[in-house]
């Protein structure tokens, strides 16, 4: 789903059963953030999509796939005995051995799994520093387009700085 605000775009790769990559679609909904879904399971991901989510990690493959997987379980195998391409190969026929949902921009951002206040990073930068005036300022649900709607209000501002 594409929605209208400017800025990065973000691909949020998915698999239809996990909870948490519902809860990121509905998050990156409400907050009206740009995004491409791409399902693991029926689109899958290439090798350079890899490579470039893996560039953005700390750890490498360790913060991007789950070792316990039954794929892995199944196969005996071992990621740490696995070459980089061995372990991209292995990633692209079983694709959900990756942790999930995965969510990277053009900015370099990326979160791997669901987390409420992690996610927050992809908000354009004007509207993170909007949310750090304080609550009378904006309510919980506040989109991205309402908080730039108030920030452009100057009566607003007066009314809340007073």
């Amino acid at each position: 789903m594409e929605l209208g605000v400017q800025g990065s775009m973000v691909e949020l790769y998915t698999t239809p059963s996990c909870s948490s990559c519902r809860k990121a679609k509905r998050w990156l909904e409400a907050h009206e953030i740009s995004y491409v879904e791409k399902n693991l399971l029926t689109v899958g991901i290439s090798a350079e999509e890899l490579k470039l989510i893996l560039e953005k990690t700390e750890n490498g493959f360790e913060d991007i796939i789950s070792t316990r997987s039954r794929a892995f379980k199944d196969n005996e195998i071992e990621a740490d005995d696995m070459s980089m391409n061995q372990l991209i190969n292995f990633i692209i026929e079983n694709p959900s051995v990756l942790r999930r949902p995965i969510l990277v921009d053009n900015k370099g951002r990326l979160q791997v799994g669901f987390n409420d206040e992690e996610i927050r990073s992809f908000l354009p930068r004007k509207y993170r520093q909007l949310t750090r005036l304080g609550d009378e300022y904006l309510e919980e649900n506040t989109t991205y387009i309402q908080a730039l709607e108030r920030a452009w209000d100057t009566s607003y501002i007066e009314s809340i700085s007073s």
